[in-house]
């Protein structure tokens, strides 16, 4: 690899995710939501030129591509989890490309890491452990996830227990309800005293955006949760219907950027669910570095919910490094 492609590649790497300062948040405005709204065709078209706009290839796919993975929440929420599968992943998640082609790409097996490992309370605390000294956070999923239709006060108690156990991150669902009946003050008195109840671990609220549907309510929903404290905006559980797409990102990202705009603040962004390969990621980096900035490639402003997504993606770096793609099955998750 050429001289300037390593400092592309060093340029883009950031080995664990760092901690961004917190939201602090705003009192309620209803004033903010006033004439917000989404063209949805203007919506559309945007996005569709995307892949068309900007061409990353060869060794800049692989830089953009190992960037991508220090950004992957490396997750797992199903019901057959086993604390044995949480700490499988949690090795992959140290180490989460193969160390041959690290090697190739001129980094120490170590160099790479993921953003942070996504589980159920039930195992935060084995994931803690087995993440021990690696800097890598734990995101805990929370309030009645995925449907988020648990009692308020059993929700606060279930994101106190997290960290209790050593969650550095939670990720909560809204009441859907609210956002639908345009309950907007009920759905920041929620969001807010989830992020009291969070303490020092950082709050990423997903909105389940193929429960919301509509893009003016998505941006609402949006601005609403940045302004009670979120610290992240998600699109989806990954148990919708539909999930991440690149419509409803670039919605949510462009709240980001107003809320910025307002208040100073820098909130992150998670696309999670339906985003399994790495052209797809390659689109959401580039809405990102487009609609957001550098920064926002970052692990600090950027994370993916995703599982198979790492496996594509070191299935490309093979065929970067050998020029062959290999099978599936060569790149297990765990």
């Amino acid at each position: 690899m050429s001289e300037a492609s390593t400092n592309s590649l060093v340029a883009l790497h950031s080995a664990v995710a760092g901690r961004a300062a917190r939201n602090a948040g705003v009192a309620f405005d209803a004033a903010w939501l006033d004439g917000l709204r989404v063209n949805q065709s203007a919506v559309e078209r945007r996005t569709a030129t995307l892949g068309t706009r900007r061409a990353v290839k060869k060794d800049a796919q692989a830089a953009w591509l190992l960037k991508a993975v220090t950004c992957i929440d490396l997750t797992t929420l199903n019901g057959d989890d086993t604390e044995g599968r949480v700490r499988r992943l949690c090795s992959k998640a140290r180490r989460p490309v193969r160390a041959d082609l690290l090697a190739a790409l001129g980094f120490a097996p170590e160099a790479i890491a993921t953003g942070a490992v996504c589980v159920y309370h039930r195992f935060v605390a084995a994931a803690v452990d087995a993440l021990a000294g690696s800097g890598i956070p734990v995101a805990a999923v929370s309030t009645g996830f995925p449907a988020g239709l648990n009692p308020h006060a059993l929700k606060l108690r279930e994101i106190e227990a997290s960290v209790a156990d050593g969650a550095q991150e939670i990720d909560i669902v809204v009441t859907r309800e609210h956002v639908l009946t345009g309950n907007w003050r009920a759905l920041y008195d929620e969001v807010h005293e989830f992020r009291a109840a969070c303490g020092d671990a950082h709050l990423k609220a997903i909105l389940a955006t193929g429960d919301i549907r509509v893009l003016s309510n998505i941006a609402r929903a949006s601005m609403v949760c940045m302004m009670a404290g979120a610290d992240f905006i998600k699109t989806s559980t990954g148990k919708e219907g539909t999930n991440a797409t690149l419509d409803v990102s670039l919605v949510m990202v462009r709240m980001i950027r107003e809320y910025r705009d307002r208040t100073g603040a820098r909130v992150g962004f998670k696309p999670a669910g339906g985003v399994s390969n790495s052209k797809t990621a390659l689109a959401y980096q580039i809405l990102m570095k487009e609609e957001l900035g550098r920064a926002w490639l970052e692990p600090e402003l950027f994370r993916f919910g995703a599982s198979s997504l790492l496996a594509d993606i070191e299935r490309q770096l093979e065929h970067h490094v050998s020029g062959r793609y290999s099978a599936y099955h060569r790149h297990p998750l765990a």
